[in-house]
């Protein structure tokens, strides 16, 4: 089933590999069962790993996701910036870019191509 918002580039891969992709997405569906954590917290934990290793793709879907899960911007902006002392100022800003690349195609109605600025 798609869902919305999939970047285009995520589309081909899901239509060239689908078994890979279906695997890959139950494991998502297996990591947010397997404990207390809402789907909202887990994908702001994930934003938040996403951030710290400079995965501008996995902010962008964590993001996605994240707002797709009643999160909103400012809490996105906060968990972010809650782990400035963690993975240091440079790689907070640069990840608050990429937050605001989805929030502001969220805002104005655009959906991402999948392409690289």
């Amino acid at each position: 089933m798609a869902k919305k918002n999939e970047p285009s580039a995520y589309l081909q891969l899901k239509k060239k590999y689908p078994e890979y992709l279906c695997a890959v997405e139950a494991l998502g569906l297996a990591i947010q069962q397997a404990g207390p954590l809402g789907e909202a917290v887990t994908h702001l934990v994930q934003l938040g790993a996403a951030a710290a290793i400079r995965s501008e793709g996995a902010v962008h879907s964590h993001v996605r996701r994240a707002l797709e899960a009643g999160v909103s911007s400012q809490e996105i902006h906060h968990a972010l910036l809650s782990v400035t002392s963690t993975i240091g100022f440079p790689n907070v800003v640069a990840a608050l870019s990429w937050a605001d690349d989805v929030i502001g195609n969220e805002k104005s109605g655009k959906k991402r191509s999948g392409k690289k600025k």
